[in-house]
């Protein structure tokens, strides 16, 4: 027994198959998001009246610039996705939305490559 349409059986349309995927990975990006923002955000509060050296010294140290590095990762990724659904949910013409994602793609790679790219040259000094 087939449960599909008499319109789905005649244009030969079926599930993508690939929505599942992007909902577990924007579930898991904002549970990452989580417990990182927290770091991040009681981190910064603890370094309020540094000067740029005690910044640069925090953010030079091992464990701070993965989690960085994490944050960044987690942060762009969760955006982009969100931004796609956004997208495919309120952008009809197919034209547009195809060069919207990938827009908003090469963007977060581009900003998210930059930050991790910031964050080395910190930890590794330059």
């Amino acid at each position: 027994m087939q449960y599909r349409s008499s319109l789905s059986k005649a244009r030969g349309l079926g599930s993508a198959k690939e929505g599942i995927e992007h909902w577990w990975v924007l579930r898991l990006t904002a549970l990452a998001l989580v417990p990182l923002s927290l770091w991040f955000a009681f981190s910064v509060v603890t370094l309020v009246g540094g000067d740029y050296e005690t910044y640069r010294a925090w953010a030079g140290e091992h464990g701070n610039a993965m989690l960085l590095v994490l944050l960044v990762i987690c942060l762009f990724h969760h955006a982009q996705l969100g931004v796609q659904v956004i997208i495919e949910d309120y952008v009809h013409h197919e034209g547009i939305k195809v060069a919207s994602i990938i827009a908003t793609k090469f963007t977060a790679v581009f900003f998210g490559a930059s930050s991790v790219a910031a964050v080395l040259r910190i930890t590794f000094g330059g």
